[in-house]
């Protein structure tokens, strides 16, 4: 076997594992998060529309770890 192509498998292995690893944290969060709301919102309902607008803004924040880590899998390609 060349040693370039062991030297891409490792590359291509690297990157599933970076996207894998690094989407499951921000993904387990989002659930919490989403099924904390939803709780909230089902115990107060009038308290809906201030709900919403946190969990949108930690959703986005939540998702942003989800980029950085696709972000890590460009760089290990390139």
């Amino acid at each position: 076997m060349d040693l370039a192509v062991l030297e891409a498998c490792f590359k291509y292995l690297g990157m599933g594992f970076a996207i894998g690893l690094g989407v499951l944290g921000p993904a387990i969060g989002l659930g919490l998060a989403t099924k904390t709301v939803i709780e909230s919102i089902a115990r107060q309902p009038e308290a809906e529309g201030q709900v919403s607008k946190y969990f949108y803004i930690g959703a986005g924040l939540i998702e942003a770890c989800a980029i950085y880590a696709l972000v890590v899998v460009f760089l290990i390609k390139g």
